[in-house]
């Protein structure tokens, strides 16, 4: 285990104190800043830009708790340009509008350039986002925008040009552990001033669980230091089942409309097109964890059924439409497992997307290439039988032996599917193979 030991002392400053934790810990200096390497290691641009207080616009964007604000703040401190601090909830057009002019007069009359610091810069319409475009180009403010959202989505692409883009990471464990250290041990802002007795296990159940964000971890270790009673000797012991009453669920960055979304969804699928099974379920409980549409899920598979799978197993598509309607009936959470099961039956199930190439091959023919008349025996004889000879000559296969008969279906030769040898396709081109042949032969 772990154990933190430090004298008692009590912190002088009850207005700090009385500050959550996540929010006293927060870096001032770059020294001070835990993570982001590829951004903030030595000799990066962006940390010779803060260090020389030459930066221009910047839009940070990543998940939540991973030192996009803090790094913000670090940069208030050390520029000698007058810093603003927005959020883009709360903050309407006029008021921004408001903050540029004072922006373009203090630069007229001090010299003194701007910083817009924008939280939630994924909040603002192309309106208010134009607002801000002129002041930026000119150079009259330095915009710092803040989102855990693409921002290749959601700001538009005058501004990301003008724009210096970073994209923060979750943080490593290894972080973690150090920031965690820093709020057991600083007697200034952290706990250093009690005795803490963190358990190993209690230590890496937090940080696992916290997945990266800094201010989940923090939050946690300061529930369970708060809440937790000293023994005897005053030790708070930070237990195990402390940290579980802590972190109670894991929280997991998933915005429907946002990367998670599309990009879990693609592993997901990715994973079933390509016959792994283990990581289909994973990505597919990662999906149900953070609450996507079980419907949504099956409609993607219903996709795959066709376009991967095809007739190389056609079960898979009756499986996927069937798990659908079931779904419907039985609810959550027991849908769940009739997720998984045709999840693993598509995942290793034979693939073969024949029916998608022979389909794109057939469309490019008809947008292509001249556009073929029905061939006259082929035509519905019901309405001009007589007059026109629709249907004339026509033959009906189950006339015949074997329900077949060699006749042309179009005016030319033309071969769009190429059945694979896999699966039940594998008969399917046998057959098709021996019909081909018949009608080649006349």
């Amino acid at each position: 285990m772990t154990v933190f030991f430090e004298e008692e002392g009590g912190n002088s400053n009850s207005n700090v104190a009385s500050l959550p934790l996540a929010f006293r810990l927060m870096p001032e200096t770059l020294e001070e800043f835990v993570g982001q390497e590829h951004i903030l290691g030595p000799d990066r641009l962006l940390r010779r830009a803060i260090l020389s207080d030459r930066i221009s616009s910047l839009i940070f964007f990543g998940p939540p708790g991973t030192g996009k604000t803090a790094l913000s703040k670090i940069i208030a401190r050390r520029t000698s340009a007058h810093f603003v601090e927005l959020n883009a909830v709360n903050v309407g057009v006029s008021e921004l509008k408001e903050e540029m002019k004072a922006a373009l007069y203090r630069r007229k009359t001090t010299g003194k350039r701007t910083i817009i610091f924008l939280d939630e810069i994924h909040h603002f319409n192309r309106l208010q986002q134009d607002i801000l475009l002129p002041y930026v180009e000119s150079g009259d403010i330095i915009l710092i925008g803040i989102t855990t959202e693409n921002p290749y989505f959601y700001i538009n692409h005058a501004l990301l040009s003008r724009s210096l883009i970073f994209e923060f990471y979750k943080l490593k464990d290894r972080d973690l552990e150090t920031i965690a250290y820093r709020a057991l041990t600083d007697k200034e802002k952290g706990y250093g001033s009690l005795k803490i007795q963190m358990y190993e296990d209690a230590l890496q159940y937090l940080i696992k669980y916290s997945d990266g964000d800094a201010r989940r971890l923090l939050n946690g270790i300061e529930i369970g230091v708060l809440t937790t009673p000293p023994d005897k000797d005053g030790v708070i012991h930070f237990t195990l089942q402390v940290a579980e009453e802590c972190i109670q669920k894991k929280s997991i960055l998933y915005d429907r409309s946002g990367d998670e979304h599309y990009d879990t969804i693609s592993a997901f699928i990715k994973s079933v097109r390509g016959s792994d099974p283990d990581a289909a379920l994973y990505w597919l409980c990662k999906m149900l964890y953070a609450g996507e549409d079980p419907r949504y899920i099956l409609r993607r598979l219903l996709i795959l059924a066709s376009e991967d799978i095809g007739n190389a197993d056609p079960m898979a598509l009756m499986l996927a439409a069937s798990a659908l309607s079931a779904i419907e009936l039985v609810g959550m959470p027991e849908g769940e497992l009739i997720l998984a099961q045709v999840t693993i039956y598509l995942a290793c199930a034979p693939k073969s997307n024949t029916s998608y190439l022979a389909l794109k091959e057939a469309r490019e023919s008809v947008e292509k290439e001249r556009t073929l008349e029905v061939p006259n025996h082929l035509k519905d004889g019901h309405l001009d039988s007589v007059g026109r000879g629709h249907g004339e000559g026509y033959k009906y296969p189950h006339d015949y032996e074997g329900h077949f008969v060699v006749q042309n279906y179009l005016p030319v030769d033309k071969i769009f599917y190429h059945p694979a040898e896999i699966g039940y396709e594998k008969e399917i081109k046998r057959r098709l193979e021996e019909w081909r042949k018949r009608k080649k032969a006349g």
